[in-house]
């Protein structure tokens, strides 16, 4: 496993991350009380624009209820739930970070969804499937934090079946360094943006043709204008996750976004014979 990927886990690495949910959560009813993806959206869709882009790349890849889905990078697992809770496909999760895993799991347990939604501990660049095994494949917002992306964008191939579909929705460099620290990095040693042309090129070379290309710069712009008129987030929110900083990392990421640093991109592609 390369040495990026143990600085990648450092940063996910949120210790006591469940019981602080379980705290979290009970201003939302007591522990054997059901809840739902949508009550849950405000602190575990860990990306730009939130749920809504999780249901916009949804409908770009076309997901129906007979597929199996692949979230690579599942953090906590909200797209993951939305995903089943919407369209009553089967999902399965990964990600890097042990502790998200297991949140993951604990939330899923409280939305009553383990039956359909499964997720397990791996590393994006060995994902532990055999070939062909997914109808879709997502990744929102986690490349940046890959530095072999070529190797990624193979082995997510390998996992989908021909004909299926790879589903991306991503940070990109436009120009300039970034401001530190970030959502996914609070160093530059653990960020590897590519530009918009690079990723395009990266994933067609790894045997996917494109179906959808959306710069979705100016949406997250609008996003961002709309978070900050209505004030402080409701709770629980990403801060729970991330820690007491995280709102130092939206700042800066939104400060990158809206000062042309940093762009968002959304892509669906089609995954070529073998």
């Amino acid at each position: 496993m390369p040495d990026s990927l143990d600085g990648v886990r450092d940063h996910y690495r949120a210790t006591g991350l469940t019981e602080r949910l379980k705290t979290a959560l009970a201003a939302l009813g007591p522990e054997d009380q059901r809840l739902t993806p949508q009550q849950l959206g405000a602190l575990d869709q860990f990306h730009t624009r939130g749920l809504a882009a999780t249901a916009e790349l949804a409908q770009l890849a076309q997901i129906t209820g007979d597929m199996s889905v692949l979230d690579v990078g599942s953090g906590v697992g909200g797209p993951a739930r939305f995903l089943s809770a919407t369209y009553g496909c089967r999902v399965t999760g990964v990600d890097l970070s042990e502790p998200f895993v297991d949140a993951a799991r604990y939330l899923t347990q409280r939305t009553g969804q383990s039956s359909q939604v499964s997720f397990q501990a791996a590393s994006a660049l060995d994902l532990p499937f055999d070939a062909g095994r997914f109808d879709v494949v997502l990744l929102q917002h986690v490349a940046m934090n890959i530095s072999e992306r070529p190797r990624l964008y193979r082995e997510i191939r390998r996992v989908v079946k021909a004909g299926g579909k790879f589903a991306t929705f991503d940070v990109v460099l436009n120009s300039g360094e970034p401001h530190y620290p970030v959502p996914w990095a609070r160093t530059p040693a653990t960020s590897f943006l590519l530009t918009a042309a690079a990723t395009r090129e990266a994933i067609q070379s790894a045997g996917f043709a494109e179906l959808a290309w959306q710069d979705d710069t100016e949406a997250a712009k609008a996003w961002l204008v709309t978070l900050r008129a209505s004030g402080p987030p409701a709770a629980p929110n990403l801060s729970v996750v991330m820690g007491p900083d995280f709102a130092q990392l939206a700042t800066n990421l939104g400060r990158n976004i809206m000062e042309g640093r940093l762009g968002i991109l959304t892509a669906v592609f089609k995954a070529a014979q073998i």
